[in-house]
């Protein structure tokens, strides 16, 4: 069986204020003529469908075209609710849906009955885990406690269970949108970090043929039966030197998983560009990224004038200026900003007891800090699925 596995289309979302609506629907023909031209039997799509829970308007009309577009194909079709989807609204209709071959997987308690498909060698089961928020789902799952690994592992402890009752030899396709160990992340995916641990290990996955996944925007293998498509579209400069593209994959009548990327249409090059204000003005090795989308970063140790209206004339796409003066450490004009870059929220409360009082915390405090941040961080996730 030939499968398409794709995520993250985030559907709505803008590049530093650039409508990428138009790029969406380019990436949707895109997907459709893949389907057509390598002889794909079913598509996988693995959690943030939408950008929001409320997305716009457009985005739900472009969404419902690409349904209908695959379902004209006859080509069935899998997806998950991530977690900057609604699960709710994502899933209204999924039953009616269903018939035409689109099954929308959102349901946490469903995890455990399968997509049933068959190609010349048997059944394929495919397995939907919509992302599972740990704080929200928990008691579905009867776990004491609420972790990431804790949730999915009690969830796929019902996809093995389901999949020993199937007959010898069904072969099995999880879809998943979770942070698991190995993975590059960048700065477009929203943290979903709970108890100071986001990632969950591969292992998790044992016992399926095929782990599709979402969440990060790297495309990327984890394991051979383990990985990312990646976001088809970038959404931060942190993406520069992504690849975006989907995975063609085969399951053979064993089960054993061979998969090539297919590439995705990017609308414009990104760039990241650093130095002084005349030196990316002037050097020409940087004549190359003048189409592109350019994020610049000037190292002048005093803001020159107008920077952005000088660099867009050689730059005319320039979406994102960043100032960093290249200072001695010890220079007291260094920001706090930067002082804190790359640093949790827990090691900023740490620094800052450490400051007040000239002692770091202990184990039990460091333990309490935790439990106040994943507290706050569990009340606002409540906050927002009850506002969906």
């Amino acid at each position: 069986m030939r499968l398409l596995h794709t995520s993250d289309w985030h559907l709505g979302r803008a590049f530093h204020r650039v409508n990428m609506l138009g790029a969406q629907a380019g990436f949707i023909d895109h997907l459709v003529g893949t389907v057509r031209e390598h002889g794909v039997d079913a598509v996988v799509v693995s959690g943030d469908v939408y950008d929001r829970a409320v997305p716009p308007l457009a985005a739900v009309e472009l969404f419902d075209d690409a349904l209908h577009r695959l379902a004209g194909l006859g080509v069935p079709t899998v997806m998950i609710s991530g977690n900057h989807d609604s699960a709710r609204r994502l899933g209204v209709g999924a039953g009616l849906i269903g018939r035409a071959g689109i099954h929308l997987r959102t349901d946490p308690a469903a995890c455990g009955t399968p997509v049933v498909l068959r190609d010349a060698f048997g059944e394929v089961a495919f397995y939907g885990l919509p992302y599972l928020e740990p704080a929200l789902v928990k008691d579905e799952f009867g776990v004491t406690r609420a972790g990431h690994e804790t949730v999915l592992a009690a969830a796929m402890d019902r996809v093995r269970a389901d999949l020993a009752t199937r007959p010898p030899g069904t072969r099995s396709v999880v879809l998943a949108h979770a942070f698991v160990t190995g993975g590059e992340a960048s700065d477009s995916e929203r943290d979903i970090t709970v108890g100071g641990v986001a990632a969950v290990p591969a292992k998790v996955f044992d016992g399926v043929d095929y782990a599709a996944l979402g969440h990060l925007h790297g495309s990327q293998t984890i394991t051979d039966r383990v990985r990312y498509s990646g976001s088809p579209l970038p959404y931060s400069f942190s993406e520069a030197r992504h690849r975006k593209s989907m995975w063609l994959v085969d399951l053979d009548a064993d089960g054993a998983v061979t998969a090539e990327r297919v590439d995705c249409p990017v609308p414009r090059p990104l760039a990241r560009i650093r130095g002084t204000l005349e030196e990316l003005l002037a050097d020409p090795e940087l004549a190359r990224h003048e189409e592109a989308w350019v994020e610049a970063t000037l190292t002048d140790p005093v803001r020159p004038a107008e920077p952005m209206a000088r660099l867009t004339e050689r730059f005319p796409h320039t979406l994102s200026l960043v100032f960093a003066p290249e200072r001695a450490p010890d220079d007291p004009d260094v920001s706090y900003a930067r002082r804190l870059a790359g640093r949790s929220d827990r090691q900023i409360a740490e620094d800052f007891v450490t400051h007040v009082r000239g002692a770091g915390p202990d184990e039990r405090e460091r333990a309490v800090l935790q439990e106040a941040f994943d507290a706050v961080r569990a009340d606002q996730t409540v906050r927002e699925v009850s506002s969906r």
